[in-house]
Protein backbone atom coordinates (compact mmCIF):
# COMPACT_ATOMS: atom_id res chain seq x y z
CA UNK A 1 0.00 0.00 0.00
CA UNK A 2 1.13 3.58 -0.54
CA UNK A 3 1.29 6.09 1.51
CA UNK A 4 -1.35 8.99 0.88
CA UNK A 5 -0.30 11.73 -1.07
CA UNK A 6 -1.75 15.23 -2.24
CA UNK A 7 -3.27 14.81 -5.62
CA UNK A 8 -1.85 17.53 -8.05
CA UNK A 9 -4.37 20.16 -8.80
CA UNK A 10 -6.92 19.32 -6.42
CA UNK A 11 -7.21 20.12 -3.00
CA UNK A 12 -8.14 16.67 -1.79
CA UNK A 13 -5.18 13.86 -0.48
CA UNK A 14 -5.75 10.60 -2.16
CA UNK A 15 -6.11 8.00 0.20
CA UNK A 16 -4.96 4.72 -0.94
CA UNK A 17 -7.57 1.94 0.71
CA UNK A 18 -7.57 -1.94 0.76
CA UNK A 19 -9.59 -2.77 -2.29
CA UNK A 20 -11.64 -5.44 -0.11
CA UNK A 21 -12.33 -2.87 2.26
CA UNK A 22 -15.99 -1.87 3.19
CA UNK A 23 -18.21 0.98 1.56
CA UNK A 24 -17.67 4.06 4.57
CA UNK A 25 -21.27 3.69 6.49
CA UNK A 26 -23.56 6.80 6.57
CA UNK A 27 -22.42 9.59 9.42
CA UNK A 28 -23.82 7.55 12.58
CA UNK A 29 -24.19 4.41 11.21
CA UNK A 30 -21.77 1.78 13.51
CA UNK A 31 -18.39 1.62 12.36
CA UNK A 32 -17.76 -0.91 10.03
CA UNK A 33 -13.96 -0.62 9.63
CA UNK A 34 -14.22 1.08 6.47
CA UNK A 35 -10.40 3.01 7.68
CA UNK A 36 -11.14 6.19 5.55
CA UNK A 37 -11.33 8.43 9.18
CA UNK A 38 -7.75 7.05 10.03
CA UNK A 39 -6.26 6.79 6.34
CA UNK A 40 -7.33 10.62 5.98
CA UNK A 41 -5.91 11.66 10.02
CA UNK A 42 -5.06 10.41 12.92
CA UNK A 43 -7.72 10.80 15.74
CA UNK A 44 -6.23 12.95 19.01
CA UNK A 45 -5.24 9.37 20.34
CA UNK A 46 -3.95 8.46 16.87
CA UNK A 47 -1.62 11.26 16.92
CA UNK A 48 -0.16 10.43 20.21
CA UNK A 49 0.79 7.14 19.22
CA UNK A 50 1.64 7.87 15.50
CA UNK A 51 3.57 11.04 16.89
CA UNK A 52 2.27 12.93 13.59
CA UNK A 53 -1.12 15.48 13.01
CA UNK A 54 -1.40 14.63 9.39
CA UNK A 55 -1.21 11.33 6.98
CA UNK A 56 -2.49 8.25 7.88
CA UNK A 57 -2.55 6.91 11.85
CA UNK A 58 -0.10 4.87 12.45
CA UNK A 59 -1.90 2.21 14.25
CA UNK A 60 -4.20 1.31 11.81
CA UNK A 61 -4.04 -1.76 11.35
CA UNK A 62 -5.83 -3.99 8.30
CA UNK A 63 -7.49 -7.74 9.37
CA UNK A 64 -7.18 -9.73 6.07
CA UNK A 65 -9.22 -12.57 8.35
CA UNK A 66 -12.15 -9.75 8.91
CA UNK A 67 -11.61 -8.12 5.49
CA UNK A 68 -11.60 -4.96 7.57
CA UNK A 69 -9.70 -2.25 9.30
CA UNK A 70 -9.10 -1.96 13.28
CA UNK A 71 -7.59 0.48 15.53
CA UNK A 72 -4.53 -1.34 16.70
CA UNK A 73 -5.48 0.46 19.87
CA UNK A 74 -8.13 -1.37 20.36
CA UNK A 75 -7.43 -4.88 18.83
CA UNK A 76 -3.62 -5.29 20.03
CA UNK A 77 -2.47 -2.26 21.81
CA UNK A 78 0.74 -4.18 22.73
CA UNK A 79 1.82 -4.32 18.87
CA UNK A 80 1.64 -0.34 18.90
CA UNK A 81 2.84 0.96 22.19
CA UNK A 82 5.12 -2.11 23.30
CA UNK A 83 3.23 -2.33 26.54
CA UNK A 84 2.58 -5.81 27.08
CA UNK A 85 1.60 -6.61 30.30
CA UNK A 86 -1.72 -7.88 30.79
CA UNK A 87 -2.59 -5.24 32.80
CA UNK A 88 -1.38 -2.11 30.68
CA UNK A 89 -2.67 -4.03 27.25
CA UNK A 90 -6.41 -3.92 29.86
CA UNK A 91 -6.17 -0.09 30.89
CA UNK A 92 -5.01 0.41 26.98
CA UNK A 93 -7.27 -0.72 25.31
CA UNK A 94 -10.45 0.40 27.80
CA UNK A 95 -8.79 3.82 27.28
CA UNK A 96 -8.75 3.63 23.76
CA UNK A 97 -12.13 2.64 23.30
CA UNK A 98 -13.62 5.06 25.04
CA UNK A 99 -11.15 7.66 23.42
CA UNK A 100 -12.42 6.86 19.99
CA UNK A 101 -15.79 6.66 21.17
CA UNK A 102 -16.17 2.94 19.95
CA UNK A 103 -19.65 1.98 19.62
CA UNK A 104 -20.56 5.44 18.98
CA UNK A 105 -21.20 5.70 15.36
CA UNK A 106 -19.15 7.37 12.23
CA UNK A 107 -18.61 10.94 12.60
CA UNK A 108 -16.12 11.27 9.35
CA UNK A 109 -18.12 13.95 7.56
CA UNK A 110 -15.54 12.05 3.78
CA UNK A 111 -16.80 10.90 1.01
CA UNK A 112 -14.41 8.26 -0.61
CA UNK A 113 -14.20 8.48 -4.77
CA UNK A 114 -13.10 5.56 -7.16
CA UNK A 115 -10.12 7.26 -8.64
CA UNK A 116 -10.23 9.25 -11.75
CA UNK A 117 -14.26 10.51 -9.90
CA UNK A 118 -12.44 14.08 -9.44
Amino acid sequence: MTPPAAAPGLGSPVIWIEPSAPAKPPEGAPCNGCGLCCLAEPCPLGVLVSRRRTGACAALRWSEAEQRYLCGMVADPGAVTGWTRPWAVRWQRALARRWIAAGIGCDARLQAQPPGDA
